[in-house]
């Protein structure tokens, strides 16, 4: 399948002679701790990985704080995507929103997609949301989140809540309900706020019920010895996680002054990236930047945007502001 993400950074001659936009990561790259993890890991590489991966869920279970039996381990969270994509019924997708939603479970049947605000829920449906939402970057508040579950749940439907970005704004995360909900399924990623997206490791949290079903269809050995090490040593870290988020913080309302200065339309974001709407047709100005080594995500396809809308992840400061200068030639 066709995959529409940004951090293609593999284009030109070496990826660290480009300035990623694109990708929504720590720009600091992986904190010291996750480094140590991977070269631990690496000495597991010559034996198969857990089946069981115990370690992994281990350290999990403590991060997310859910029990082991409400978590699976997936290489990514475009794994956790796939997998609950394959549940059974009809499947909508609240637009605009993340594009691998509707192309994953377009694989196994026709999708829905509406507007958030028009969606009506149809007898067992899936409803598919992103919270913090990309590309916008805005996050429902958990009390709607829950009160779209109950609606949901009155039909025999489901939600599906991706919380890629959500160690940016935790309060509206909904994942401790899914043991007392088995309508609920919560999709997360540790490669964002880690900025390890070649180690792949993701995870699903959901009712122990809908955990053990959606395993058995699923191949063996889906975490490597470097992911499964990351995962183990996720305690104990938890206040490097909010350090992470409060330097993104500051960064985001600065880039987002920044560039409302230069009469740009700011959306507001709950995430580590800004939708911006430059009121012309960026491709021009894109191709441009990527001549200098600059990557940004246009969002022409995404429906009700236009050429004009381009999401930029947040960097570092003296990052924001090349980024600043250079969309303005």
């Amino acid at each position: 399948m066709s995959v529409f993400h940004g951090g293609d950074v593999w284009q030109g001659p070496s990826p660290d002679k480009i300035l990623d936009f694109s990708a929504n990561l720590n720009p600091e790259g992986p904190p010291e701790w996750v480094r140590a993890a991977m070269l631990r890991g690496l000495e597991n590489a010559r034996y198969y990985p857990d089946l069981r991966q115990g370690a992994a869920l281990a350290g999990l279970s403590v991060h997310l704080d859910l029990p082991e039996d409400c978590i699976l381990p997936t290489a990514g969270g475009i794994e956790a995507i796939a997998c609950a994509a394959g549940l059974s019924g009809c499947h909508a997708v609240a637009q605009p929103t993340f594009q691998e939603y509707g192309a994953l479970c377009g694989v196994h049947r026709d999708v829905k997609r509406s507007e958030l605000a028009d969606y009506c829920p149809e007898p067992g449906e899936t409803l598919w949301i992103c919270n913090p939402n990309n590309p916008t970057g805005d996050a429902l508040p958990r009390g709607d989140v829950l009160a779209l579950l109950e609606k949901l749940e009155a039909v025999g439907g489901r939600l599906a809540v991706d919380e890629a970005f959500i160690d940016y704004c935790p309060e509206h995360s909904v994942r401790d309900a899914v043991s007392g909900h088995p309508a609920l399924i919560v999709l997360g990623s540790l490669t964002k706020v880690l900025a390890i997206p070649g180690v792949r490791l993701g995870y699903m949290a959901a009712h122990p019920s809908v955990v053990g079903t959606l395993r058995e269809g699923l191949l063996p050995w889906r975490l490597n010895c470097v992911a499964d090490a990351v995962a183990a040593a996720l305690p104990g870290h938890r206040a490097e996680f909010d350090e992470i988020r409060r330097r993104n913080d500051k960064r985001r309302d600065g880039f987002a002054a920044a560039l409302t200065a230069i009469g740009t339309r700011v959306y507001p974001s709950d995430a580590n990236f800004l939708l911006c709407d430059f009121g012309r047709d960026m491709r021009p100005t894109i191709e441009a930047l990527r001549q200098r080594g600059i990557l940004v995500r246009p969002c022409g396809m995404f429906p009700g945007l236009t050429h004009g809308h381009v999401r930029l992840c947040v960097r570092t400061e003296g990052e924001n502001g090349r980024l600043v200068e250079a969309v303005q030639f």
